[in-house]
């Protein structure tokens, strides 16, 4: 499979394809309006405490709390992933470990074990997770800090190795590299990239990650809480730095600062990639010659199309993630089951494609086209984990159920693509529909009738869309002139372009506030 990286910078906004035998299998956007911030340490103060749910809440200076759960405290180093990407899969070094000890406890008894964290305390957690929808960040205090070889982990003392390196031999001389300068109290999860590195880069990713933790311990003495500690690297050099491997064929870039700064930290770090930069001189624009921006406007739309005839419909809704596979026109063979087969087959390898895309997290739940062989349902299945295996991010995929669905839960760390290239529609609020006309000044009668019940005053203001002023306005005797007199109020008709079309705010005179959610339904 040839992987080509593609860097297109437009004003302040970098863009960032990865493409696989020619066809986009991930995007990023580093932009100053959406700024990465998964990798950053904070020293947060814990807000609430919720028992429950196991989890508490942690101020971290934003709008929204972020979510920290208990499982999310502790040392393990099966649990490092969101930040450090491939390198997920990690072997434990237990050479030289102490005998475990014979008072175990259960599993019943950990798990209902409450960690020691009090309203009020200073914690130091790092962003796992960036906000979906109206949920915060997810934080952990399992803190570490990536390089290009290692990932330091400050409250661990064991040593990790990628499990994609193979090689007995190497294995040893790496382990025996960071042993010999690892300070006491501190873990290491040694990187993929570092097999058949040189003994000194690897101890000078050492010594920098060594010594920005050190940078942090000196700020704690200084600040106060909620503040950040550590900002991990830019969109663009986290890509570099944790995607530029043996398997990428080249890199490719339209941008000649970006270009000279790739360079310099590839001749420092794998001089022996430095063949596989090139810088981009052409005409066209870079991912029109690589037929980027057509994939990217596919991956925002509901309905993809399927080289075949057929066709998948991608439904994201607050719980889960809905696909469903047609077969559209496609009826090639007699055999209608032969049909399903190769449609499902051939969407299988598309939806994969589609939600490492989009980056689609949770639950997803596909309904593929019945197949009533068991041999084919599995064949289905097989074909399904073979397409995830070129996923970073864990998934766990369950067989092809008899009403022909297949449950999948997916790592999810950053925003999905269409909340990173657009926006929330300002009419509608994303749900796709508008109320009808009536429907809205029906709403807007009951909402008067129920405040006519109370003793609030007699002077309103109603704050709608311009759209709905307009529409509320316009002929001899207007719709809003018959509500005022039909009700007896005395009402204030004012526009804000920041409500949907959907919306309505009314401000009571008398009170001097938003009075709306007190008569709503």
């Amino acid at each position: 499979m040839k992987k080509v990286i593609l860097i297109n910078s437009i004003a302040e906004d970098v863009r960032i394809a990865i493409t696989e035998d020619g066809k986009l299998a991930e995007f990023f956007l580093d932009t100053p309006d959406k700024e990465k911030n998964v990798g950053d340490i904070y020293l947060g103060k814990v807000g609430k405490v919720i028992p429950g749910i196991r989890a508490a809440f942690i101020d971290l200076g934003f709008q929204q709390d972020a979510f920290l759960h208990f499982s999310d405290i502790g040392s393990t180093l099966d649990d490092y992933s969101a930040i450090i990407g491939d390198d997920s899969d990690i072997e434990e070094d237990d050479e030289d470990e102490e005998e475990p000890q014979t008072n175990f406890v259960s599993q019943k008894d950990s798990y209902h074990k409450l960690p020691n964290l009090e309203r009020g305390q200073d914690i130091i957690v790092q962003i796992t997770k960036e906000p979906v929808g109206n949920k915060g960040f997810r934080v952990t205090s399992k803190v570490s800090i990536p390089g290009r070889y290692l990932v330091l982990i400050p409250f661990e003392k064991k040593i990790g190795l990628s499990k994609k390196i193979y090689n007995p031999k190497e294995k040893r001389r790496l382990r025996s590299i960071v042993k010999s300068t690892l300070p006491k109290g501190f873990g290491i999860i040694i990187r993929t990239v570092a097999a058949g590195q040189d003994d000194n880069l690897i101890l000078d990713d050492l010594n920098t990650l060594i010594q920005t933790w050190n940078d942090i311990q000196s700020k704690l003495k200084t600040i106060k809480a909620p503040l950040i500690l550590h900002k991990d690297v830019s969109t663009t050099s986290s890509v570099i730095r944790d995607l530029f491997k043996e398997d990428i064929s080249k890199i490719i870039v339209d941008s000649k600062k970006i270009f000279k700064d790739i360079k310099l930290y590839v001749d420092e770090t794998s001089p022996e990639f430095s063949s596989k930069l090139e810088l981009y001189n052409g005409d066209q624009p870079l991912f029109d010659v690589y037929n980027i921006e057509k994939q990217i406007e596919e991956s925002i739309q509901r309905k993809v199309w399927l080289k075949n005839g057929g066709y998948i419909i991608i439904e994201p809704t607050e719980a889960m993630t809905v696909v469903d596979v047609n077969s559209g026109k496609y009826a090639r063979h007699r055999d209608q089951e032969i049909n399903s087969l190769n449609t499902n087959l051939e969407s299988a390898k598309e939806i994969v494609r589609q939600i490492r895309l989009r980056d689609i997290g949770g639950i997803i739940v596909i309904d593929f086209i019945d197949l009533y062989d068991e041999k084919n349902r599995r064949r289905l299945y097989e074909d399904i984990k073979r397409e995830f295996k070129n996923d970073r991010a864990k998934s766990t995929i369950l067989p092809v159920s008899e009403f022909g669905l297949v449950e999948i839960t997916r790592q999810r760390i950053r925003q999905n693509i269409i909340h990173t290239v657009s926006d929330i529609c300002p009419m509608c609020s994303g749900s796709g529909h508008i109320q009808s006309k009536s429907t809205f000044l029906n709403r807007i009668e009951r909402w008067i009738t129920r405040y006519k019940g109370g003793n609030n005053g007699m002077s309103l203001t109603l704050t709608v869309n311009p759209y709905i002023k307009h529409y509320l306005s316009e002929g001899f005797i207007s719709k809003f002139t018959q509500l005022r007199f039909k009700y007896f109020l005395f009402i204030k008709l004012e526009e804000d372009e920041k409500l949907s079309l959907n919306e309505f705010k009314f401000y009571s005179k008398k009170l001097g506030k938003d009075i709306t959610a007190e008569f709503d339904n």
